[in-house]
């Protein structure tokens, strides 16, 4: 029951990634925005996420998992419902910044409630957390088949206030089934380390957002993001010093741990590519409405889900995340592959539906896997931070994901049409030569993680957490 909990907590947090980008279009219409606000609509979310989320999984080690995981549950539940009753671009925004601040707190605080609830039996952990990275896996997918249903269906207010049913289920079965366990003594804040990492992080996503309108050329995107990345290297020599830091380095310097964060940022930055331009295709260049989009990516869930489960329930507590991992990556890196294929006559069932099975079975043998790796082996009192590291790495990702790989589709469709004559055949055509660059981009970096995660990982079965404090 306590997996089911926080399956829904995380279910409703995916979701909220790509079903609004589904009712976007029509929230601009019925509010009478400019089209360039929209970009802020999710911008102002992953600043707010992004950026506190190390703070949320310390503040979940400090004042209880349970507590944070019910006020993050019940925050975004009440910023959700603002949003949909939003009468105005100002307060939509709003709402969309509370949500992020929430997830932070959500986030981390149920991925840790999960690894020490999970934490004495191996195969037990292996497939809860194939379950759990299913849903984290598959929930992008959904997103769109659900905000496609309730655009059209109902209205895009609905894409919002369907996190109130979602919120009410996991609040209410959290009070009931999650245990909170031990909690160290109340320290000292680490005030200078959690400043600078939450400037600094907002810096790096905040450059990234810009960069799709502004350009790489342009000082209000490079200046955010060098800034950022420069706070976040003094975030991390204050974090040496300091007695109680926001951040322990022993939580990232544990090769199997620092690699599985690596192995999800640059997952992260691949998965993108299928979410975002295979959508861009499905309906402006084979003319899909929003429900045949997201019905489009049912078969993609299934086969996250298929391997997610299997990789964790049965191969993950024998082999470790070794040999599982690059496999994963590599069919990842084939899937995308496969989608350079897609032309403006293509059809669904002989381009794209073997692609996003390939592609699915992939995304599930990497993230159940890499979620439990990331967690395994560290102390009760780490735990939050440690899953904080989960969701930030994949978050960066994203963000570095979504802003290169619009640029490289920008700069070769730009390209293409520069050096051919401007035909509405030639615009299609110019647009899928940037589909094809960015699907094969993402191809050589899920190759290049495959590579990492064969050459870095241990050989042999994870290590449980250390001084389990499960509530048993």
């Amino acid at each position: 029951m306590a997996l089911v909990v926080l399956g829904l907590a995380q279910l409703m947090d995916v979701l909220d990634s790509t079903i609004v980008n589904i009712a976007l279009p029509t929230a601009q219409r019925d509010l009478g925005f400019p089209a360039d606000y929209r970009q802020w609509v999710l911008t102002g979310y992953a600043l707010a996420f992004g950026s506190l989320l190390l703070l949320g999984g310390r503040l979940a080690d400090f004042f209880g998992r349970k507590r944070l995981f019910l006020i993050g549950v019940g925050g975004f539940a009440v910023a959700s419902a603002f949003g949909g009753a939003a009468g105005d671009f100002g307060m939509l925004l709003a709402a969309r910044i509370a949500q992020g601040v929430f997830a932070a707190m959500l986030a981390p605080a149920a991925l840790s409630l999960l690894s020490v609830t999970f934490a004495d039996d191996a195969k037990e952990r292996g497939r809860a957390f194939g379950i759990f990275g299913a849903i984290s896996g598959a929930g992008g997918a959904l997103g769109l088949l659900l905000g496609g249903v309730l655009t059209q269906g109902l209205s895009w207010r609905w894409c919002l206030y369907v996190n109130l049913i979602i919120a009410a289920a996991a609040f209410a079965g959290g009070m009931a089934f999650l245990r909170d366990g031990d909690r160290p003594e109340r320290v000292r804040p680490d005030i200078a380390g959690t400043v600078t990492v939450v400037l600094g992080l907002i810096g790096i996503v905040y450059g990234l957002g810009t960069a799709e309108t502004r350009g790489w050329n342009d000082i209000r995107t490079i200046g955010p993001v060098l800034a950022g990345v420069a706070l976040v290297a003094v975030f991390v020599l204050i974090e040496r010093r300091t007695r109680n830091p926001l951040l322990p380095l022993r939580v990232i310097l544990d090769r199997v741990r620092g690699t599985a964060y690596l192995a999800l940022g640059i997952s992260g930055i691949g998965m993108f590519a299928v979410f975002l331009f295979l959508t861009y295709y499905l309906a402006t260049t084979l003319g899909f409405t929003p429900l045949q989009t997201g019905v489009a990516f049912l078969p993609m869930i299934g086969s996250v889900m298929a391997g997610a489960v299997f990789s964790g329930a049965v191969l993950l507590p024998r082999t470790g995340p070794r040999p599982l991992v690059p496999v994963g990556c590599v069919l990842s890196a084939v899937g995308m592959a496969m989608l350079t294929g897609i032309h403006a006559d293509s059809g669904y069932a002989g381009a794209v539906l073997p692609a996003l099975l390939v592609t699915g079975l992939g995304f599930g043998l990497i993230f159940g896997p890499v979620q439990n790796a990331a967690t395994s082996g560290v102390r009760s009192h780490d735990a939050g931070v440690a899953s904080a590291l989960v969701t930030t790495a994949q978050q960066i990702g994203g963000s570095i994901g979504t802003a290169v790989f619009s640029s490289l589709a920008t700069t070769a469709t730009a390209k293409y049409v520069s050096t051919h004559a401007a035909q509405p055949a030639t615009i299609t055509e110019a647009t899928l030569t940037g589909y094809h660059l960015v699907f094969w981009t993402a191809a050589a970096i899920f190759l290049g993680s495959a590579v990492l995660a064969a050459l870095l990982f241990r050989s042999g079965p994870l290590p449980l957490p250390v001084d389990s404090d499960a509530g048993r």
